[in-house]
């Protein structure tokens, strides 16, 4: 057996086991062997287009393979854009994400990006991650029989609404809590008008000057460090005040 020929057999076994329960996938992205000279050129895996995982969503095999496809049409009879992010189907307005389709083992179903601002008296929809997730919520079948077409197109229509209309939940920047080092809060504590001054400042500017002192690695570097900003501080300026 020639060489290169060897090593494509080699090749070919070794994909038939690793991709032994999807071999039909292996098949697939297995596109061609090139050879040069009479050698063993290159051997690659295309990359599947968008259109290509779409497609491989929607057919393998899946306990939720009709409600998925029930749920598509439902967002593609909408006027919806089908899209690939996030290893899931997106479907947008004008660039806008407004719904995506997950299937999962135990369950399937719709996922609003801002679903939030959806009219949901009932309480059917859910917030994954409560206090951390904002704006997404999710429309959960654990069975096919509690897809309700009316129901989703309700929330599919309302969320296209939103997203015509530019709607988007606000997103509220969260602050860290102001850590200090132990000298600055000895010396703070040691000296009133620094303490006054320095609870004068925005939190922000405390922020900076604790991180600037912090951010030292010797005890030296942070001394230096401090005895650097307590003028700053008794004159009512931030650490960065000079570049602003």
């Amino acid at each position: 057996m020639r060489i290169e020929n060897f090593i494509i057999a080699c090749l070919i076994d070794y994909l038939q086991s690793k991709y032994e329960k999807c071999y039909a996938f292996a098949k697939a992205q297995l596109t061609q062997l090139l050879f040069y000279n009479d050698q063993l050129y290159f051997l690659y895996f295309k990359p599947m287009t968008k259109a290509e995982k779409i497609s491989d969503f929607y057919s393998k095999p899946s306990p939720w393979k009709t409600g998925i496809a029930d749920l598509r049409k439902l967002v593609l009879d909408a006027g919806l854009k089908e899209d690939w992010k996030w290893s899931f189907p997106t479907y947008t307005y004008k660039g806008k994400n407004v719904v995506g389709i997950a299937s999962f083992q135990n369950h399937f179903g719709l996922w609003f990006f801002q679903g939030a601002l959806l009219t949901d008296k009932k309480k059917q929809l859910r917030n994954a991650q409560e206090g951390k997730t904002k704006a997404m919520r999710h429309l959960i079948y654990t069975s096919y029989e509690e897809l309700n077409p009316t129901i989703a197109l309700k929330f599919i229509d309302e969320a296209i609404e939103n997203a015509k209309q530019g709607k988007k939940v606000q997103s509220t920047p969260t602050q860290s809590k102001v850590v200090l080092p132990i000298m600055l809060k000895n010396a703070l504590l040691n000296d009133a008008q620094l303490q006054l001054n320095f609870d004068a400042l925005s939190s922000s500017k405390q922020r900076e000057y604790g991180m600037y002192i912090n951010e030292a690695k010797q005890e030296a570097t942070k001394q230096r460090r401090l005895e650097k900003c307590i003028p700053l501080i008794l004159n009512g300026k931030g650490l960065n005040d000079t570049y602003r």
